[in-house]
């Protein structure tokens, strides 16, 4: 094995971290900090190769923007001599742009996305990690590691859900903070039935509010609709449904979300 691939080689043994892609994701929305910070600070001959090498780097950039945005537009062609001289009236009618048209249309496209998609509640506050975990140090040393994190927020854990070792829990989500059911409102039929739930589709907070199943505002969640008797196309009774939370469960002590319909 050649000697500058050890790194490879641990990847293979033994895998990568389970946050590899949020570190990589945070590292690389630092860069624009990390050139802003350079930019600022730089003195004399380091300020001016910088500058220089940020020009070369923006020329390209805005080149392939170019790119990308005629790269659909059918423009008009150059103009070379006719052969058979072309009558006036026929002049406009030449090789048209449909560029107006295919920005139209994607942005068509995009509304009818976001009212497919849309939500009750649009933006939230986002919960930073310090706010949601609680530092908890273990050990019977004089330096005790400080790695376990209790979770200070609301969360949902399946019916099958089985508690690591204590020595390998790396995340304690509290007994007492765990949800099942939630007070779902159907927008269109303005009832509230109290519904268990299936799962956490998706925490706009963090991926990994998502992985631990954190039940703060604005989260997607799956919850049983049986009972509501919702028909599909088919005419099977619909089974889970996705609804958004729209309180703070933390401070109410219940969970109040809306169906999306």
């Amino acid at each position: 094995m050649p000697q500058n691939e050890h790194i490879e080689r641990h990847t293979k043994l033994h895998g990568k971290r389970l946050d590899t892609e949020e570190r990589a994701r945070k590292k690389a929305a630092r860069e624009g900090h990390k050139q802003s910070e350079n930019a600022q600070n730089l003195r004399g001959l380091r300020a001016k190769l910088y500058a220089k090498e940020r020009h070369a780097q923006k020329i390209q950039m805005r080149k392939a923007i170019k790119h990308h945005e005629e790269r659909n537009v059918k423009g008009a062609a150059e103009e070379k001599e006719p052969a058979n001289p072309i009558p006036a009236y026929l002049l406009d009618r030449a090789n048209p742009t449909n560029a107006k048209a295919l920005s139209s249309q994607i942005k068509n496209k995009r509304a009818e996305k976001a009212a497919r998609f849309s939500v009750p509640i649009p933006k939230v506050k986002g919960i930073s990690e310090e706010e949601l975990f609680k530092v908890v140090k273990t050990g019977k040393k004089m330096h005790k590691k400080g790695w376990k994190r209790v979770v200070t927020k609301p969360t949902f854990v399946g019916p099958d859900f089985t508690r690591r070792p204590v020595k390998y829990e790396r995340f304690i989500r509290p007994m007492g903070l765990r949800y099942k059911k939630a007070n779902v409102t159907h927008p269109t039929l303005n009832v509230t039935v109290q519904l268990p739930i299936l799962g956490v589709k998706k925490n706009p907070s963090n991926p990994l509010y998502t992985q631990l199943g954190v039940l703060s505002k604005g989260t997607i969640i799956e919850v049983n609709v049986s009972d509501l008797g919702i028909v599909t196309a088919s005419g099977k009774i619909a089974w889970g449904r996705y609804a958004q939370i729209t309180n703070n469960p933390e401070n109410d002590g219940c969970l109040n979300a809306v169906l999306l319909v």
